[in-house]
């Protein structure tokens, strides 16, 4: 837990909602067992969307969609988002969501390793959204980075492990140890890289927002 748990719920008792048909995407999601976004984060995402206005998003790491789904009621007209997803189980359940949502036209959902995937995107985008793998964020960035335009945003989601990313590695638990040692070093580089301009936030699981440098 980053924050206190009587803060985060007079927070979230703050937040307006979602749409209905969103709420029931976030219900079955839950059900299954499936990690999606937190409200808090939800309520970021609609923050930057608004602020931002962007004309391209690109998503790594699909789950069952509801992140992309979110993304594209509260963007502006004319955006389209690229999702990707490599577990097939998930890939199914996402497709069924964006069909049923009729959101075919404006989410693309694209089959595969993400690593391999991001080098045949040609982009740019200005808006990215880093939530996939956590062991994988530091391997993705190279491309992530090519792929984000001068002034774009990447969000990246889950970077302070409910506060385990504070720990040594010695106190947290030996299958954990590499993804919390590539983790601290992605947040390293996110906040000490020329062209990234990055604010660490304690909002749901932790939160970074970068901004690419327009000189």
């Amino acid at each position: 837990m980053i924050i206190e748990e009587r803060l985060r719920t007079f927070i979230n008792s703050l937040d307006r909602g979602n749409a209905e048909w969103l709420d029931e995407v976030e219900r079955r999601a839950l059900s299954d067992r499936v990690p999606i976004v937190r409200k808090e984060m939800q309520g970021l995402l609609r923050f930057l969307l608004a602020a931002q206005r962007p004309r391209a998003i690109l998503e790594v790491g699909t789950a069952v969609g509801f992140s992309a789904l979110l993304m594209s009621e509260y963007m502006p007209d004319g955006c389209r988002i690229t999702t990707i997803e490599n577990e097939e189980k998930r890939i199914a359940m996402a497709r069924e969501n964006i069909r049923r949502a009729g959101r075919e036209d404006r989410i693309t959902l694209l089959e595969g390793d993400a690593g391999e995937i991001l080098k045949d995107l040609s982009g740019p985008f200005d808006f990215i959204f880093m939530d996939a793998a956590k062991g994988q964020y530091l391997s993705f960035f190279p491309e992530v980075l090519r792929l984000l335009c001068p002034g774009g945003l990447l969000v990246s989601d889950n970077v302070l492990q409910d506060g385990d990313l504070l720990e040594s590695r010695y106190a947290v638990r030996r299958r954990d140890r590499t993804i919390h040692a590539r983790m601290r070093e992605y947040l390293y580089e996110l906040t000490h890289h020329p062209d990234l301009e990055t604010a660490v936030l304690p909002v749901a699981d932790g939160v970074t927002v970068s901004v690419r440098r327009t000189v």
